[in-house]
């Protein structure tokens, strides 16, 4: 599993770094097809509310799959975006599936 980490006007964070990793594994070893992730963490600060912005685009075969979100603290936007990853890579399953 490679996963790629790159942070955008945020300062390295080894926690979350390591974090994201952990939740990341889950679904390597749940999806065997996915190859490498590439994690990106944005601050936003025109945003009050929210503003800490999580990118993951997973490389598997065919097309790459990608998510984000923007919650108000990197932990809740990391958990949202490997939920939309993971409800992305159970229909691309069910097409891997059928054929």
């Amino acid at each position: 599993m490679t996963v790629n980490f790159q942070y955008v006007d945020v300062d390295v964070s080894d926690t979350l770094s390591a974090f994201t990793k952990e939740k990341l594994e889950k679904l390597f070893n749940k999806f065997e097809f996915l190859i490498s992730a590439s994690v990106h963490f944005k601050k936003e600060e025109s945003m009050h509310e929210k503003g800490k912005i999580c990118n993951i685009e997973l490389s598997l075969p065919g097309p790459r799959i990608f998510a984000t979100s923007n919650e108000r603290n990197y932990e809740v936007a990391v958990r949202e975006t490997i939920s939309d990853l993971e409800r992305q890579l159970k229909k691309r399953k069910k097409v891997y599936k059928t054929h």
